[in-house]
């Protein structure tokens, strides 16, 4: 079994350790160096992030709650086995979630915010040959603003709530995609996401519900092909092991 890598104590506020600590755990398991099956102690845990028990427990159930360990009695949290089927699966869910919040946000939000947030794609979809990890870091951020913006403009709560409870699963997957394309210097997923995301703003400055609410749902379908290829199959990369179309 391969060994954990042990990263730096956590360093961030109290109120953001416990988010911090599912992020981290959550690349390790994406990217395969955490494996299927592996368990993972609290006291390990809280001696590599530098903090108490509390919010490592905080963290593990987190992650049984959006299915990525297993909390199995007697053995505490042990790693489930993800694959490009459940990624599917898990992008199938997240399409009519913000679909949904989609098109309840149309006519909410206001709409010299959605011209700022157009303008920042447009600049960002303007740089001919991106080749630095600060143009991922800021398609990143625009692709974080605009869920977020249409989350808390849904007017529903429950909705806006089961968003924000599975945001930091998709963005995992999405961070993981990105790490992927990065390493082999591809980086023609910015302007094909800027489009994606254009796409949606301008419905949504229309007023058009239905059409923003379709270009989202296009977004996600897009999203999968990335997230897919870059999860682990028994430890190496899903790009390499999938031959069809996802």
């Amino acid at each position: 079994m391969r060994p954990v890598v042990i990263k730096p104590t956590l360093v961030c506020d109290h109120g953001k350790r416990r988010p911090a600590i599912v992020e981290s755990l959550l690349t390790d398991i994406f990217q395969g160096r955490l494996l299927a099956g592996q368990r993972l102690v609290t006291e390990r845990l809280a001696q590599r992030f530098g903090v108490s028990h509390t919010p490592i427990r905080e963290a593990l159930i987190e992650l049984a709650g959006i299915g990525i360990v297993d909390l199995v009695p007697n053995k505490g949290a042990v790693v489930r086995r993800v694959t490009a089927r459940d990624v599917r699966e898990i992008c199938q869910v997240r399409r009519i979630l913000e679909c949904a919040a989609t098109k309840n946000a149309c006519g909410r939000i206001d709409d010299a915010e959605l011209r700022d947030l157009a303008g920042a794609i447009r600049t960002l979809m303007s740089v001919r040959s991106p080749s630095q990890a600060a143009f991922i870091e800021k398609a990143r951020a625009l692709d974080s603003r605009l869920h977020d913006l249409i989350a808390e403009s849904c007017g529903n709560a429950y909705l806006a709530n089961e968003l924000s409870r599975l945001k930091t699963l998709f963005r995992a997957f999405r961070d993981v995609a990105w790490q992927h394309d990065q390493a082999r210097n591809d980086y023609h997923r910015i302007a094909e996401e800027g489009h994606e995301h254009m796409a949606i703003v301008e419905a949504l400055l229309n007023g058009d519900a239905r059409g923003a609410a379709k270009a989202m749902a296009a977004h996600i379908r897009s999203g999968i092909r990335y997230w897919t290829r870059g999860m682990p199959v028994n430890g190496k990369a899903h790009a390499k092991a999938q031959g069809r179309k996802t």
